[in-house]
C-alpha cells in the first residue's frame, strides 16, 4: 500500500466542488444556515489525527514498535495507515464541498443577507477540512519507517 497522491486529492477535492456547485446552484434556498460551528467537528478529527501522528512517529523513531508493554503494535500502525488514507480522501471531498459552498457565496453577498451570514462558517468549515487532509497526510507520513542514516553495505555478486 503506497502513499496517497496529492495528485489524485486534488482531483477528488475538484469533483467534489463542481458536483457541489451544482448542487448548491439548486437547492441552496432550502439551505440550513451555515454556522461557524458547522466543520468544526472536523478540527476535533483533524486535532486527534495529528496527536495520533505525533505518537506513532515518536514511537517509530525510538524503536518502541513491536510487541511487548509500552510498544506499538505492527498491526497498530498499518490501522493507522488505513485511518490515515480513508481520512485523507473524506477531507478532500468535503474540502470540496465547502469550497464549492463558498465559491458560491462570495459573489451572492452584495445581494442577498443569507449568503453573507452564511460566507463565514462556509470558509471555516473549508479551512477544518483542510486541517484534516493535512492531519491525515501527516499520520500516513509518520507511519512510514525512518530512513537509515547509513546505506547497508551490498552483498558480493555472486
Amino acid at each position: 500500500m503506497g502513499l496517497t497522491r496529492k495528485r489524485d486529492l486534488a482531483a477528488a477535492v475538484a469533483a467534489a466542488a463542481i458536483a457541489g456547485y451544482l448542487l448548491m446552484y439548486v437547492v441552496y434556498r432550502v439551505f440550513p444556515p451555515i454556522t461557524v460551528w458547522t466543520g468544526m467537528s472536523l478540527l476535533g478529527v483533524a486535532v486527534a489525527l495529528a496527536g495520533w501522528a505525533f505518537l506513532v512517529r515518536a514511537r517509530i523513531r525510538d524503536g518502541r514498535i513491536g510487541v511487548g508493554a509500552g510498544r506499538l503494535h505492527p498491526l497498530a500502525v498499518a490501522r493507522s495507515v488505513v485511518i490515515a488514507k480513508a481520512s485523507a480522501w473524506m477531507g478532500s471531498v468535503v474540502l470540496g464541498w465547502w469550497l464549492a459552498v463558498v465559491i458560491y457565496l462570495l459573489p451572492r453577498r452584495g445581494s442577498l443577507r443569507v449568503a453573507a451570514e452564511d460566507t463565514a462558517g462556509a470558509v471555516i468549515a473549508a479551512l477544518c477540512a483542510l486541517a484534516l487532509v493535512v492531519a491525515a497526510l501527516w499520520l500516513q507520513y509518520c507511519c512510514t519507517s525512518p530512513d537509515d542514516s547509513a546505506p547497508e553495505a551490498d552483498p558480493a555478486p555472486g
